[in-house]
């Protein structure tokens, strides 16, 4: 194999320029599967990919070994079934509107530091961190990285962001982001030099490096050669006036911010690190995104990755999406795919030239029943607060008959905690009050005290209502409904009758908020991946979109203004443990907190979950390679493609199908 390497030559008009073009063509081919030796990312020769071959030779875009940082970061391609491969094609896929080009800085993954197969945090965009006690964070960057445009990309990046923009009141009113305040206190900053920054706080910061590798992460620097033409501390005066006026903004800090959107992804014109580039203005139905030149990634053979020099991301509405991949007019989809869809899609396979992959699904729970705690009405509070309801509710659920009726048994019964695959998880928290058994949830209704009966077999409440229970839903899942139908049969035989009542999903949420809601129905954990690093701020009190507590979780959100104190013991418990964790300054610390948060969870059912583990389709063109198998389809912290880097996703074209 032979490596692209040198820099760019003077070239004579004429013979010299094409016999260079020729030259680089065919090293490049050479360097895809020739037969000379292998370039390798240790000894510093990289491939060039094909595509920039006649920018490089015509002098317009400099080798790759000068548009690479000095130590490249080395994919590590260590998911099952993923293999070094070619350079070059396009793939599609689709979105539901235009805000969805957001999905490519997703799926990109190019963060700060990222997770990697084992769910450990690694450096990426970054060369080195050095951690000491959770409080300070000394980042090294890659010596000679540049963003898409070719600008340095240089610890002046990370001081433009904090100093000129999440401290400038005119871009940023509220100040930084929260998650750079560890109890109101912003970070100590010191540039040691254009590669080397430190952030340090006087206690742990647990949330900073989970919050930079996160799917959509914390952004702590900003393409700063960019958009300081659009600020007015650094800004000729003239002509920002001029750009304000010709962008029908209203001042200099509209337009500023209308150009910094690093996570919606709708400015073609911003740099990006990400390893493709937006090139299509919006509006538009379809958008290309192309490979990023500078990218800072290569294989272990030397080729800069990303394999695939397009992307193109096509916008459908989003109920025939799943049509639109069963013919065949996704190379990769899953967004907007569900497990109903399978069987479908699965008869589209020869036609549509694709496999149907079935991941697991990232959440605690498929769908979890959340008794509100908060509720208004003091009859159904007593009862949603007594854990011998809720243990009862949960008892009388059979799951084994929803996984098979529903999920064709590929799911897995449990309740609504973290998965297999969680290095926190014990199976004792999945199988918590999750046996279906009648007999015992009718003697924990005896024992509160529902012993009286209507006619028809239904139990009453202590002021003689009967025990109905409504279940709200946000109306968009005819999943949700076939599965209360399928627990209404096991409640009504412990004397509760089950009712549902569909809304929209802002109607929804704010009769939740308000007290109104008995019950809802939502999906489960939202991260069912957690590390001991990862904060535990989903088991306690903390928000008001918890359906279980929304009342308590405002009264957090707001410091007391609005909302309800947390008053129940084990609530309390789980929320000093919660702030016990973020003074913990060691793994095993963390660990045994979350253990303990996880046991008080899993006892208490403040959630009653039903099936876990349900597949994602997942459709992947014949031709795309590296794409594994098996995996699990996880918002957070997988950015549901991002954790397999799509970088490393490569076209076949030999016409043959390893599967």
């Amino acid at each position: 194999m032979i490596a692209v390497t040198g820099s760019a030559s003077r070239l004579r008009p004429g013979f010299d320029r094409g016999r260079a073009l020729i030259g680089a063509v065919l090293m490049a081919l050479l360097g895809a599967g020739g037969a000379a030796g292998p370039a390798t990312a240790e000894s510093g020769q990289y491939v060039e990919p094909p595509m920039f071959i006649e920018q490089v030779a015509a002098g317009a875009l400099p080798p790759v070994e000068a548009r690479l940082p000095q130590t490249p970061a080395v994919a590590a391609m260590d998911w099952p079934g993923q293999t070094v491969g070619r350079h070059g094609g396009q793939i599609t896929t689709l979105m539901a509107s235009a805000k969805d080009v957001r999905i490519m800085v997703v799926y990109g993954y190019a963060r700060l530091v990222a997770y990697d197969s084992k769910l450990e945090l690694v450096p990426d965009l970054l060369e080195s961190v050095e951690e000491t006690e959770g409080r300070t964070f000394t980042f090294r960057l890659r010596p000679g990285h540049k963003w898409s445009d070719g600008t340095p990309f240089t610890t002046e990046d990370f001081r433009y962001f904090w100093e000129d923009v999440a401290n400038d009141e005119d871009l940023s009113p509220t100040g930084p982001p929260h998650l750079m305040l560890v109890n109101g206190e912003p970070p100590k900053i010191e540039i040691i030099d254009d590669v080397t920054i430190r952030y340090s706080w006087s206690r742990p910061n647990p949330d900073f490096l989970p919050a930079l590798a996160g799917p959509s992460p914390l952004y702590i620097y900003r393409p700063s050669r960019y958009l300081k033409q659009y600020h007015t501390k650094h800004a000729d005066p003239a002509a920002l006036d001029q750009a304000v006026a010709a962008s029908g903004q209203r001042d200099w800090a509209a337009l500023h911010n209308r150009k910094d959107n690093m996570y919606r992804n709708d400015n073609p014109a911003l740099p990006t690190l990400d390893p493709w580039r937006l090139i299509t203005e919006p509006p538009s139905e379809r958008f290309v995104f192309e490979r990023n030149p500078y990218y800072h990634r290569v294989d272990k053979e030397g080729r800069q990755l990303p394999y695939l020099d397009r992307i193109v991301v096509q916008i459908a509405d989003s109920n025939i999406i799943p049509a639109k991949a069963g013919a065949g007019e996704s190379d990769l989809q899953a967004r907007y795919l569900r497990f109903d869809n399978f069987t479908f899609l699965k008869a589209g396979e020869e036609r549509g030239a694709y496999d149907v992959l079935l991941w697991d699904s990232g959440t605690g729970s498929q769908l979890a029943l959340f008794p509100n705690l908060n509720v208004n009405d003091p009859g159904w509070r007593a009862l949603t607060r007594d854990v011998r309801f809720r243990r009862a509710l949960s008892l009388a659920i059979d799951r084994g008959e929803i996984n098979q009726v529903i999920y064709h048994g590929l799911a897995r019964e449990s309740a609504d905690t973290v998965l297999p695959k969680s290095p926190l998880y014990e199976p004792d928290y999945a199988t918590a009050w999750t046996a279906f058994d009648p007999d015992g949830a009718n003697r924990l209704l005896d024992e509160i005290g529902l012993t009286t009966r209507h006619d028809n077999g239904t139990r009453l409440m202590p002021d003689g209502r009967p025990l109905d229970i409504i279940v709200e839903t946000a109306g968009e899942s005819t999943e949700q409904t076939d599965v209360l139908e399928l627990m209404r049969d096991g409640w009504r035989a412990v004397g509760i009758r089950l009712f549902t009542r569909p809304s929209e999903r802002e109607t929804f949420r704010n009769r939740i908020f308000a007290g109104e809601t008995v019950m809802s129905v939502w999906t489960g954990l939202e991260n069912g991946l957690p590390t001991a690093g990862m904060s535990p701020v989903e088991l306690a009190p903390t928000t008001q979109q918890q359906l279980q507590w929304p009342k308590w979780g405002q009264y957090v959100e707001t410091k007391g203004e609005s909302g309800e104190p947390v008053d129940l013991p084990e609530a309390q418990e789980l929320a000093r443990l919660l702030t016990e964790w973020y003074g913990a300054k060691t793994r095993e610390e963390h660990a045994a907190i979350w253990d303990r948060m996880l046991r008080i969870r899993a006892e208490q059912v403040y959630s009653i979950g039903v099936v876990a583990g349900v597949p994602q389709p997942v459709v992947v063109s014949d031709r795309l390679r590296n794409v594994p198998k098996k995996a699990v389809f996880s918002w957070e912290p997988g950015a549901h493609f991002g954790i397999y880097r799509p970088d490393s996703f490569w076209l076949d074209e030999s016409g043959q199908n390893p599967s």
